[in-house]
């Protein structure tokens, strides 16, 4: 394994367009701060760095929202999030910000050297343009209809009803979010970094050198190295983001995913003049803590960006985690279905480190999890109070009633003592591999392992039985239990810090070394004890029902929300003549049947009264071919004929769509009437 003289660890810049909540946390925060964490506790050379992404597409629309800038929406999100992290103990070197004068200039130089280098390209392409507002549209604010699922309110990038990514030109029509007018296509250039002169670098580099990197980060580059690497476009036509330095770049700024990874340069600059030996030293190791959903980004894009550019060390490793869900469903902002932080901390004041372990000990490293109250309950009452919490209360308490507060000589030893004690190196080697590894999970576990240890060892000696008929025997088994106690208070402080401060206090030690973890000799005999205190308290059930509730309140509200928002505005006016045009009838269904490897079409031939033809319809997963047969439908018959799947449909048939639902529901006669009918 190669050694390093320094370690510079970034963390993904959380979007300051919301607070942060527990899947942030379990993704990536807690994980890297346990790393950080433990690296200090060694002695290594260590610089972590994140702060706040400011950019994009979500900021202005949320300022637009509110009827703010910006400006004003990222102020009030910095703020919240880096006071919240700083509560939870996340121990950042320097939480910085991508709106930083220092950041500006940092984005616009890279920007120029890759430029000057001649490492773009530009393209000129037709993008969607508000002739209203007078300005490009962004994929965010290009809505319309998904034609995969038929939602009529998708995204220009992704459909949140059915998860399928989308261009803008995908929709149906599509819609302007600004001023809700049809957008018109017009040209704009834009530079690209063409990843695919990076492709035979970025294979070799990844899939040959850097095979022990997580199986699903490993495999996510695979698929996209497979599949053929394409131009990234670096600029956007926005007026809210680092303008692009060269000239006749008006209007156009620093795409975000340009912009954002250079973050980690800048803080790096703002927290020391001596940051290029953290990135540009080969013996500096770097390591990217991300979500799944960032892995290309810092896997491909910005390991090409820093090739391109020249002298920067690449990552090591980039030990991504999957997703964390929250009570079986996925955690969404807009949905207000999430956990957040600065509310947890108002609502469990002094459980920081309740948080920390139920995250770690869930973290979702390998796949998908999912954070329940009732866990997070039970994790806290039957571990952290009844093993960890016990087993230290447990040592000193005893230690104070049968030694005044003074740790005993040992005695001679026993096997039994000296098996214990021998676990002690054991357990750190265990522990400072899975942490080498980032697989905190285990890692966790190994730390635990010690108040197991020493909660088995109380038991199987019982001392408050043995010390009436032989104290000098509880002498010894209580400085077993001190020193495994001390061992506890150092293994624990990259998983919970403010508990082992406050375990560190009450055995009246300064922080121990973490060369001292698997010692049977931290603590010598003679030293006073400070005054025992419970580590943790047990979670009533009335405390998780509170947060049950509001889990509900927020359901209830969302639903309630999604009903209002469902019911669609009423359409601009139109003539008696444009409605006089369409030609609406009563047909009957005669056949109906599915279309071959869809799931949502049905081929019905149907009797309009003056003729028999046939119409495509994505009725699928509300009617079964048996349902339509035989029954009367509402069609316009004069639709401009229209091939799907290999049947020409020949007209529309009519339907109402639930605004709570979705559902679409058939419009029939109130009673029977003749084929062809006239809807007047």
């Amino acid at each position: 394994m190669k050694e390093f003289k320094r370690y510079l660890v970034t963390s993904a810049l959380p979007y300051a367009n919301g607070p942060v909540h527990i899947g942030h946390l379990a993704g990536v925060y807690i994980p890297s701060d346990i790393y950080v964490r433990y690296l200090r506790l060694r002695g290594r050379d260590v610089v972590w760095v994140c702060g706040s992404d400011e950019h994009g597409v979500p900021i202005t629309i949320k300022a637009r929202a509110e009827g703010v800038t910006p400006q004003d929406i990222v102020d009030k999100y910095n703020a919240v999030i880096k006071e919240s992290f700083h509560e939870l103990g996340i121990s950042f070197d320097i939480y910085s910000r991508t709106t930083s004068p220092v950041h500006a200039q940092t984005a616009s130089a890279f920007f120029r050297t890759l430029y000057d280098k001649g490492e773009f390209t530009e393209q000129t392409t037709m993008q969607y343009f508000d002739p209203e507002a007078g300005v490009f549209l962004a994929d965010r604010y290009v809505t319309g209809t998904c034609p995969h699922c038929q939602n009529e309110r998708a995204y220009g990038d992704q459909c949140e009803k059915c998860g399928s990514t989308l261009n803008p030109t995908d929709l149906i029509q599509p819609r302007s979010t600004i001023t809700g007018g049809a957008p018109v296509m017009k040209e704009t250039t834009h530079w690209y970094l063409p990843l695919d002169r990076h492709e035979g670098f970025l294979r070799d580099w990844i899939l040959e050198c850097h095979k022990e990197w997580k199986a699903n980060v490993y495999g996510q580059c695979k698929s996209w190295l497979d599949l053929g690497l394409q131009p990234r476009a670096v600029s956007r036509d926005l007026d809210w983001g680092i303008p692009v330095p060269v000239e006749g770049a008006e209007g156009k700024v620093l795409y975000v995913w340009f912009d954002a990874p250079i973050g980690y340069i800048s803080a790096t600059k703002e927290l020391t003049p001596d940051w290029e030996k953290y990135w540009k030293d080969p013996q500096t190791k770097l390591v990217h803590f991300i979500g799944k959903d960032n892995i290309v980004f810092h896997c491909i894009v910005f390991p090409a960006m820093l090739r391109a550019h020249g002298g920067f060390i690449l990552p090591e490793n980039v030990p991504a985690n999957e997703f964390l869900n929250l009570e079986s469903d996925k955690i969404s902002t807009s949905r207000n279905w999430a956990v957040w932080l600065h509310e947890y901390l108002e609502d469990f004041p002094g459980k920081q480190d309740v948080l920390r372990y139920v995250l770690c000990a869930n973290a979702p490293e390998t796949k998908d999890n999912d954070f329940t109250w009732k866990d997070f309950q039970a994790r806290n009452n039957n571990e952290l109070v009844a093993v960890l919490g016990n087993f230290v209360n447990r040592a000193l308490v005893l230690t104070g009633k049968y030694f005044d507060g003074a740790i005993p000589a040992a005695g001679s030893l026993t096997d039994q003592d000296r098996d214990v004690l021998a676990e002690l190196p054991r357990l750190r080697t265990s522990l400072e591999e899975n942490i080498e590894q980032y697989r905190f999970r285990e890692a966790l576990r190994d730390a635990m392992a010690f108040a197991r240890l020493g909660n088995k060892y109380l038991a199987d000696t019982e001392p408050w039985k043995v010390y009436k008929d032989d104290p000098g025997r509880v002498a010894t088994i209580l400085n077993v239990s001190l020193q495994i106690t001390a061992n506890l208070a150092v293994a624990i402080e990259p998983f919970m810090p403010f508990t082992a401060a406050k375990l560190l206090g009450m055995l009246a030690l300064d922080k121990p070394s973490w060369e001292t973890l698997g010692s049977a000799e931290i603590i010598p005999a003679g030293h006073r004890l400070g005054t025992p205190e419970l580590l943790f308290e047990k979670i009533e059930d009335a405390e998780i029902e509170r947060q049950l509730q509001k889990l509900a309140d927020a359901r209830k509200s969302n639903e309630e929300g999604n009903r209002e928002a469902a019911v669609e505005p009423q359409k601009g006016s139109i003539a008696f003549e444009d409605f006089g045009r369409m030609d609406i009838r009563v047909a009957t269904v005669m056949e109906a049947e599915k279309i071959a490897k869809t799931k949502k079409l049905l081929r019905l031939k149907i009797d309009t009264g003056f003729d028999k033809r046939e119409i495509v319809s994505g009725i699928a997963e509300y009617y079964t071919p048996e349902e339509l047969v035989g029954r009367q439908v509402l069609v316009l018959v004069n639709l401009e004929p229209r091939e799907l799947k290999g049947v020409l449909s020949q007209g529309m048939i009519l339907m109402a769509q639930d605004p709570a639902t979705g559902r679409l529901t058939l419009m029939s006669p109130a009673s029977r009437v003749g084929p062809g009918a006239v809807v007047k």
